[in-house]
Parts: C-alpha cells; sequence; structure tokens
C-alpha cells in the first residue's frame, strides 16, 4: 500500500489553488486553476496535497453537499528554514495564527488557515540541524 496523497473537499476552488501554488509555493501537478482537481507536490518528497471541488464530490456522496464546519483537517508541511518562509509567505499574502515558535525541544512550528479554513502546520525539525 501507497500514500497516494491527502485530498481536501474545498467550496472555493480557486482561492484554495492560489493559496497552496502561489502563497505556499507548490507545485500544481496540471495547472488546472479552476478545478475540480489539482494535485500540488513541495519541491523535495514523494507526499502531495489535493484539492476537489466539494459540489463535484457532493454528487458521489450526497452528505458532501452539506457545509463543511468545524476543523476537519491539518495539513503539515516541512521547512528547513521556518523564519525565512513564514516571511516569505506572509509577503505573498499568508495571515499566521502563531509562531514560529517551539512546539517541542525538537520542532518549531507556525500555523496558518487555507481559505476554506483549513489548518497548515509549517514544521521545522531542529534535529535536522546538525
Amino acid at each position: 500500500m501507497e500514500l497516494a496523497q491527502v485530498r481536501l473537499l474545498v467550496s472555493d476552488f480557486a482561492a484554495c489553488y492560489h493559496f497552496y501554488a502561489e502563497v505556499l509555493g507548490l507545485k500544481p501537478q496540471s495547472g488546472a486553476s479552476e478545478g475540480p482537481y489539482e494535485k500540488f507536490s513541495p519541491h523535495t518528497g514523494s507526499a502531495g496535497i489535493a484539492l476537489q471541488d466539494r459540489s463535484m464530490m457532493a454528487g458521489v456522496l450526497a452528505e458532501l453537499g452539506e457545509t463543511a464546519t468545524g476543523h476537519r483537517s491539518l495539513v503539515v508541511l516541512r521547512v528547513d528554514d521556518l523564519d525565512a518562509y513564514c516571511a516569505a509567505i506572509t509577503a505573498r499574502g499568508a495571515v499566521l495564527l502563531r509562531g514560529p515558535a517551539l512546539l517541542t525541544d525538537r520542532m518549531r512550528v507556525a500555523h496558518l488557515k487555507d481559505p476554506e479554513g483549513n489548518l497548515v502546520e509549517l514544521q521545522e525539525w531542529l534535529l535536522l540541524r546538525g
């Protein structure tokens, strides 16, 4: 078994596409900025995040037609230099909820939300600093 991706169901596809591609700087697979689907990849590693238009999936699973409430996901991205990355993404429009700050003695984190309210955690692993 292999994890192919984590897929987020979104209502405002264009805003979320802009956030993951332009604000966070992830690479879109096809450039389908209006949806209904797009996969994003970091510059290293094999994990990916995909966006799926919620209304399209509601045609498959009717219960998805209901408005999403609460925090249903937490996307976690590891970066080498948390301070530099946070400075870059805030310059591109991201709004940090918290951080950068120590979470544990091994990790610094910052938190923000995408346009749909999904939480994004940015991690810098201190053990990898050497």
